[in-house]
């Protein structure tokens, strides 16, 4: 969530901006992007990623819906983040220096226009019907070799926010990876990890 500050515009940041969002009436768990920004460094980082097996969106909560270039390079310090994620929202794209290809960029609502036909859709969200994440990324793999015909994708949705829930009615399912309530960069790791150990990805 942007927010002005001082004549410029900045990414909402509760351990910063506290006083400024509830004197605007802000909600405080919207100034959570640390949450975001972990999430990407765990999914980026990974070799699942590497081996050019990922794609990952972002959904503000402005529905703004964003891309990542597979190739993108997070930045390690939360303050460079939120820096380039600012930029982002104001500039519409992100390019690398030396390539014309966006690494970042905004891109025409709904997501389900930008998944491929047959695209089987998960919900991770604490609560729902317990999985072991490992045997559910097999299952899911063990269809796409039977009927490549029907999709050959798959998508995981996970709500980088401190409390609330994820608006995903158009989800084919909706589980937990876990009986104990996870971070959301935990259970991007686990998925991300679950996908590496059923296709062999070291």
């Amino acid at each position: 969530v942007q927010l002005h500050k001082g004549g410029k515009q900045e990414l909402a940041n509760v351990d910063e901006h506290k006083s400024y969002m509830k004197k605007h009436k802000m909600d405080l768990n919207d100034g959570r992007p640390d949450i975001l920004h972990q999430c990407l460094l765990a999914l980026m980082d990974s070799p699942l990623n590497k081996a050019g097996r990922l794609q990952v969106y972002i959904r503000t909560k402005k529905n703004v819906l964003i891309e990542v270039h597979p190739q993108t390079r997070i930045p390690r310090t939360f303050k460079r983040f939120c820096g380039l994620m600012t930029e982002l929202l104001q500039k519409m794209k992100i390019r690398a220096t030396n390539s014309p290809d966006p690494l970042l960029k905004v891109i025409r609502n709904p997501i389900t226009s930008h998944l491929p036909v047959g695209c089987k859709r998960t919900l991770c969200e604490s609560g729902r019907d317990l999985v072991d994440v490992r045997q559910h990324a097999a299952r899911r793999v063990r269809a796409i070799c039977d009927a490549p015909e029907a999709g050959t994708s798959v998508l995981y949705v996970v709500g980088a926010m401190s409390h609330g829930d994820v608006e995903a009615e158009w989800a084919d399912d909706a589980v937990s990876v876990s009986e104990y309530p996870l971070s959301a960069a935990t259970v991007c790791f686990r998925v991300a990890n679950a996908y590496e150990e059923v296709l062999g990805i070291i």
